[in-house]
C-alpha cells in the first residue's frame, strides 16, 4: 500500500519526507531521507539514484488530485547548465510497513 493513504501530516522539509503513520492500532512519527533512494539524470528526477537535493533548487511537495497523490517536485540543472522542473510521484516506490517507510523498488 503506498504510504500516502495511511498517513497524515506528510510534508518534505529539503530532502527528508516526514509523516504520521499508521502501524494499525496508532500514528507513528516517520522520516525518510530521499536522496537515499531519488536521484537526477538527464535533468529529471528519477529513482533508483542518490543526492537529488544536491543539484536541485525550489524543492517542493504537495498532494495533488483527487486521490491526493505524494508529488515532490524541484527545479533541476540539466547537463547543458539549463534549468529544468522536474517532478516525481512518491507513491511510486515509497509505502509503509508497520508504521516506517519503505523504499519498494
Amino acid at each position: 500500500m503506498s504510504f500516502h493513504e495511511s498517513a497524515t501530516d506528510i510534508t518534505v522539509e529539503g530532502n527528508i519526507l516526514k509523516a504520521q503513520l499508521s502501524n494499525g492500532e496508532e500514528y507513528l512519527e516517520a522520516e525518510f531521507d530521499l536522496d537515499t533512494v531519488i536521484g537526477v539524470s538527464d535533468g529529471a528526477l528519477t529513482w533508483g539514484g542518490e543526492n537529488f537535493s544536491e543539484s536541485s533548487e525550489d524543492i517542493s511537495f504537495d498532494l495533488e488530485g483527487d486521490d491526493g497523490v505524494p508529488v515532490l517536485r524541484a527545479t533541476i540543472n540539466n547537463e547543458d547548465g539549463e534549468q529544468t522542473s522536474s517532478d516525481i510521484n512518491l507513491s511510486e516506490f515509497i509505502s509503509n510497513n508497520g508504521g516506517v517507510f519503505e523504499y519498494v523498488g
